[in-house]
């Protein structure tokens, strides 16, 4: 029994090390603040829009849509529409220039009153049934800060089709009347009437019509 004691006793100052060892480092786990966590980096943002350019009110006595077509090859009728009004958002250093023209049609003139009768007909340009036209652009092609071409849509009897405007002209100035800035110009392009519809008196009035938009924007 002795020798069992002593064994005993030998052991026990160890096993009290072991203890004392495990429990300081399970105090030492407790009170450990944990490793900070890696986050992933940001996701970058797309970049924010610019800034919108500057809204301008189309004049409406300085905004105008005359058209041209050929009949039987030898002489050209034109005429235009009265009544057309809009606006432009222009900036000529962040070269961009969008329009929105809309179009009564119903203010068709040839100068012929039983031509405009026709004109206005289930035929032609129905306006009982689309009252208003409408040419939207949202894209130009610019030399320095002058627009050359404004690139759009154009949208008659309920049909759109793709409509490109070449500027004739265009400028800058400021109004003597109501010192305002105005910004302006004349533009013309082509479409073809059969692609809205309108096949009356083919093919002996020409399927191709030119359009001659004169347009002028107040700065707000």
């Amino acid at each position: 029994m002795g020798g069992t004691d002593d064994r005993m006793a030998r052991r026990r100052p160890a096993t009290r090390g072991l203890i004392g060892l495990a429990l300081g480092a399970a105090a030492l786990a407790a009170t450990a603040q944990p490793a900070p966590v890696a986050q992933p980096s940001a996701v970058a943002q797309p970049a924010s829009a610019p800034d919108a350019a500057p809204t301008w009110t189309l004049d409406p006595t300085h905004t105008s849509v005359h058209w041209e077509l050929v009949h039987m090859g030898t002489s050209t009728i034109r005429g235009r529409f009265d009544k057309a009004g809009g606006v432009v958002q222009f900036d000529a250093k962040a070269q961009r220039l969008d329009l929105s023209i809309t179009i009564a049609t119903a203010s068709v003139s040839s100068g012929v009153p039983l031509l405009d009768a026709q004109l206005k007909g289930r035929e032609m340009l129905d306006v009982a049934a689309h009252p208003q036209a409408y040419f939207t652009a949202r894209g130009a092609r610019f030399e320095a800060e002058v627009p050359r071409e404004v690139r759009g849509e154009f949208t008659l009897r309920g049909i759109s089709q793709p409509l490109s405007l070449r500027a004739l002209r265009w400028n800058c100035a400021l109004n003597p009347l109501f010192r305002r800035t105005v910004c302006g110009g004349d533009f013309e392009g082509e479409l073809i009437r059969s692609s809205f519809g309108i096949t009356h008196s083919l093919p002996f009035v020409s399927d191709r019509v030119r359009l001659l938009i004169q347009v002028e924007g107040i700065a707000p």
